[in-house]
């Protein structure tokens, strides 16, 4: 062998697993724990040396001895015991790394009682709900996804999967009816405010799309032309399309049946008593989504309270903090403007419905 190419491979063999070339992904049980230590106070790492059985792919059946932690020290959460199962990665070299938990089972386990609560509570609305959302899911991985990687302007492309997951899913959902048909274009309707007002203060405020480690990783991968304002544009529209379907839809089925307990209510009557019975779903439905944010945001808000060099008001004003708070309030907005025009549309087309 060359002694330049001599050299290259005891330089390879001589980096840890993780930063070796990967060749392929195993599914492993972890054994036995043959040790275990924790090196902090002498200014390392904790780490262990764990025995581990491959079960899947072509080292099935396989044991293999690794140090786990050797280049990150772990938590008392990264920890593994015997029985855990994991995820191990062959490199080029032969070594092997650990390099996630394996949750496959759990996470289907999950999916299996989401879906046998929708049935047996919705029964036939529940088994049509399902097919709205695996038609949402589709459009997204077929049709959203892959325009925007190629390099499509990903608002345009959102508002055309938007558009698609709104007409063929509700009708899917809650089936062809005038109720459905006023709760469409009434989402429809929100839908283009919420585009326009995301439009309006995601340039207002001067976001680029570039607050998130996700949109680093597009930066940097030379591969991928991707609008990253554009994709923050359509985060906030598909984000918003999933909550509006469900207020536009109770409010028009509440209108409706309003106007069955009483068909001699006027257009009008009809408008006022429904944006009663809308003014307590805003008031609930706001609360929900600002929650749903905060909760898959937690970690801004420790970042606000965590003791910092710079003033609260730089922190705040950082564009990762900026582009969720705008988020959270043009989707405020848009649920709130559901509410009236939801209201009046129903009012208006099914007063006359006998």
């Amino acid at each position: 062998m060359p002694v330049q190419q001599r050299e290259q491979t005891d330089q390879l063999q001589a980096l840890p697993a993780q930063f070796q070339q990967p060749t392929g992904y195993f599914a492993a049980t972890v054994k036995e724990i043959l040790k275990q230590d924790d090196m902090t106070e002498l200014g390392g790492g904790r780490f262990q040396d764990v025995k581990l059985k491959i079960t899947s792919g072509v080292d099935s059946g396989k044991e293999i001895t690794l140090r786990y932690g050797d280049t990150v020290n772990l938590d008392e959460g990264q920890l593994v015991h015997a029985g855990d199962r994991v995820i191990v990665v062959k490199t080029e070299q032969n070594a092997y790394y650990i390099a996630d938990s394996y949750r496959l089972p759990e996470m289907f386990f999950a999916f299996l009682l989401f879906v046998g609560l929708v049935l047996y509570f919705g029964r036939l609305k529940g088994f049509m709900s399902l097919l709205g959302l695996g038609l949402s899911i589709t459009v997204l991985l077929t049709l959203v996804v892959p325009l925007i990687v190629k390099g499509i302007s990903p608002t345009l492309v959102v508002i055309l999967g938007s558009f698609i997951i709104t007409l063929a899913g509700m009708f899917l959902s809650h089936g062809f009816s005038r109720r459905t048909s006023v709760a469409v274009v009434s989402t429809l309707a929100t839908l283009i405010i919420a585009i326009g007002l995301s439009v309006l203060f995601v340039y207002l405020v001067g976001l680029t799309g570039s607050g998130s480690e996700e949109a680093m990783y597009f930066k940097l991968d030379p591969n991928l032309a991707i609008n990253l304002k554009g994709l923050l544009l359509g985060g906030i529209i598909i984000g918003t399309l999933g909550v509006l379907d469900d207020v536009t839809t109770a409010q028009v089925a509440s209108v409706d049946e309003i106007r069955k307990a009483n068909e001699s209510l006027s257009a009008r009557e009809l408008y006022r008593r429904g944006i009663s019975v809308g003014q307590e779903h805003i008031a609930s439905v706001v609360n929900t989504l600002v929650l749903a944010y905060a909760g898959a945001s937690l970690p801004l808000f420790l970042l606000i309270t965590l003791p910092s060099a710079q003033p609260l008001w730089v922190t705040l004003n950082g564009e990762f903090i900026a582009q969720e708070v705008v988020r959270t309030l043009v989707g405020s907005m848009a649920l709130i403007l559901a509410v009236p025009i939801s209201t009046y549309l129903a009012s208006k087309y099914l007063v006359g419905k006998r």
